[in-house]
């Protein structure tokens, strides 16, 4: 009777479901770079114009930053990439693709890629502290469909940036 007992309430504690915060799940951009950031340099990696252009007016209708023309002018950079974010992509002068972190470390593709895209695309938003190249905010979408718009997913990621930054 006593082993029945114990192991419905286990059983109950089990089937409820923990309160997990969506906060937690989220990475917030209210990191205090980011917060304090003035200027901008955007970083346009998805190779389809259309994408780079909506993302931009975004940001401009947004108004929160400056867009600069050098990225040694910007408190921060913004990656829009059809990649995950490792550190730098570089291809070296034999044609050999990688990427380098930030301590300068290359890490070498082992069969050269030049247009890494998975079959179902995503795209990235990378918030990155230009002098140290560490990434202070992350978010990403999937890339175009009917219902959402075939080349609004640069928009959609800078309008959840504008609002993960005003939580």
């Amino acid at each position: 009777m006593r082993t029945t007992a114990y192991l419905l309430a286990v059983f109950i504690l089990a089937s409820l479901p923990l309160p997990i915060s969506v906060q937690a799940q989220k990475q917030l951009a209210q990191s205090p770079r980011i917060m304090s950031a003035k200027s901008i340099y955007f970083d346009d990696r998805t190779g389809v114009d259309a994408v780079a252009k909506r993302a931009l007016n975004e940001i401009k209708k947004w108004g929160r930053f400056q867009i600069v023309q050098d990225r040694k002018m910007a408190d921060l950079i913004l990656l829009l990439s059809a990649d995950q974010y490792k550190g730098g992509y570089i291809i070296m002068s034999g044609g050999q693709t990688g990427t380098i972190d930030v301590h300068g470390k290359i890490d070498v593709d082992p069969i050269p890629n030049y247009n890494k895209q998975a079959p179902v695309r995503y795209a990235y938003l990378r918030v990155i502290d230009p002098k140290t190249g560490e990434n202070l905010w992350s978010d990403s979408h999937r890339w175009g469909g009917l219902l959402t718009g075939f080349n609004s997913v640069g928009a959609r990621l800078v309008k959840e940036l504008e609002e993960q930054t005003k939580k």
